[in-house]
């Protein structure tokens, strides 16, 4: 199948061509100056991004794999989960195409497209793995053995590990997105500075929590006060990455402990960052399991990965889906 697939879940606008597990195309339209003021993404606005942009994005994906609308055998779009009114964007536009021209769409999970961002060529990896799906908006261990579905074996109580990232740059003065900024600046930073908790250290188990290493780095930079915090945030950083990073790591590690996995992936923006790349690679050389990481723009939102689950997902007929709605 050659599927046209768009994804707005949150503030990236994009459109992809997947034909037979081979991307053709993808697009992706970023809005991060739009946000930067706020420190953060605001959902309003990243709406009202995605109705500017939506088309000419689509435009690009279809141009950029020589292709027409008409000539694409089924559309689909991310319909959960996200912000409800950047989703309905993308799912009203999908709806849309297809009703137009009377094509088939596939409904995607978001979280579906992480793991099956692992699918496509030229490198493809076959259930079943372990993945790792770390991002601004989701943290989860999944245990992928059919490409059609993933078990959750842990996911985070509070808060996810990008959002944590984005919230500690915005105490540290640093720029959004925040994980790309503290990577940078804790380059020059010692790791071990401070002590900050992983989260949910001895509580066993698989689940997730960032809302205490927030907190710490709260504390620490008040306790230093200003003038300090300044001095030594390249410290802080990296102290904080390490937190952060460990505690994802640190699943990990029970994961691969508690179940026979031969092969891990990572998904999500955070599996961008360096460090966790490199302490992923570590555990999987110690325990003999294989580590597949996707190309960077595959890491974060893309609708190239919307596509190759929609390989696997049902698609439903004009003019069924006409009834569909968002849903976060």
């Amino acid at each position: 199948m050659r599927i046209l697939a768009l994804e707005t879940s949150c503030d990236d606008t994009c459109a992809a061509v997947v034909e037979a597990g081979e991307i053709r195309s993808n697009v992706i339209s970023s809005q991060p100056e739009a946000h930067e003021r706020f420190g953060g993404i605001v959902p309003e606005v990243a709406s009202r991004h995605h109705l500017e942009l939506v088309n000419s994005v689509v435009d690009a994906a279809l141009e950029g794999a020589g292709v027409d609308l008409g000539d694409v055998d089924a559309l689909a779009v991310t319909r959960r989960p996200g912000l409800i009114g950047a989703l309905l964007v993308g799912v009203s536009t999908a709806k849309a195409l297809a009703a137009a021209t009377r094509k088939p769409l596939c409904a995607v999970d978001h979280l579906h497209g992480h793991v099956a961002a692992n699918f496509l060529e030229p490198d493809p990896l076959d259930p079943p793995f372990l993945c790792l799906i770390a991002s601004g908006g989701h943290t989860l261990l999944a245990g992928v053995r059919e490409r059609d579905r993933f078990d959750v074996l842990g996911q985070t109580r509070d808060d996810a590990a990008g959002e944590a990232l984005d919230k500690g740059a915005r105490l540290l003065g640093l720029g959004f997105p925040g994980g790309p900024a503290i990577e940078q600046l804790a380059q020059d930073g010692d790791p071990e500075a401070f002590d900050l908790p992983k989260g949910m250290d001895r509580a066993g188990g698989l689940d997730f929590s960032f809302s205490g290493v927030k907190t710490a780095l709260l504390y620490t930079t008040r306790e230093l006060g200003e003038a300090e915090s300044e001095r030594r945030r390249a410290d802080l950083a990296a102290s904080y990455q390490a937190a952060v990073v460990g505690q994802l790591t640190d699943r990990l590690e029970r994961a691969l402990a508690e179940g026979e996995w031969e092969a891990v992936a990572l998904g999500g923006g955070v599996a961008a960052n360096g460090l966790l790349r490199a302490r992923a690679g570590e555990i999987c050389r110690e325990r003999g399991s294989r580590l597949k990481l996707v190309p960077a723009e595959l890491c974060t939102d893309n609708a190239a990965m919307i596509a190759s689950a929609a390989r696997f997902v049902e698609p439903a007929p004009y003019p069924e889906y006409l009834a569909w709605d968002a849903t976060s």
